[in-house]
């Protein structure tokens, strides 16, 4: 009887120690957070992205487009390991709910000048013009991005500048 005893209060100890996975979207920080697919520091939440796994590991992306190439690799595969998984963007048009959409509820607006180039920003509502998380997806594998004006931009810097001798 002891032993059953025993046993019981163990089970309950460990079932109550058990708590559900924290999938709410963390705060920025700006000076260690950086993408995992580039590799550049975040610099702005507007466009970040964050994907958090059930484990509570979070991966950062600083341009939805930066997820999505992400996603095509086998550390996107360990990161979920089929395991649930939460995705959030940063909420261009507004401020409130700590900033931050669940990716999948979220609507798309094409056009803006994003961290890598990709063009795409979260907002709540939809539009005449917004496209779905899915969408978007789809759209940036075909290659509907800003992403070739934005390397020319790049590449263009430092033109006409003097060299030092």
């Amino acid at each position: 009887m002891k032993k059953l005893i025993f046993i019981s209060i163990l089970l309950i100890a460990a079932w109550s120690c058990t708590t559900a996975p924290d999938f709410s979207p963390r705060k920025v920080n700006y000076d260690r957070d950086i993408c995992a697919q580039c590799l550049m520091g975040i610099a702005d939440q507007h466009y970040a992205v964050q994907a958090i796994n059930s484990d509570g590991d979070v991966r950062w992306f600083d341009d939805i487009g930066c997820l999505f190439e992400y996603m095509k690799g086998a550390d996107w595969k360990k990161f979920v390991n089929d395991k649930p998984y939460k995705i959030w963007v940063g909420n261009t048009e507004d401020t409130t709910d700590n900033g931050w959409i669940e990716a999948q509820k979220a609507f798309y607006n094409f056009g803006k000048h994003t961290p890598m180039g990709y063009g795409y920003s979260a907002v709540k509502q939809p539009n005449d013009s917004t496209f779905t998380f899915t969408q978007v997806q789809k759209r940036i594998a075909e290659g509907k991005t800003m992403r070739e004006q934005f390397l020319e931009k790049h590449k263009m810097m430092g033109k006409g500048m003097k060299k030092k001798k």
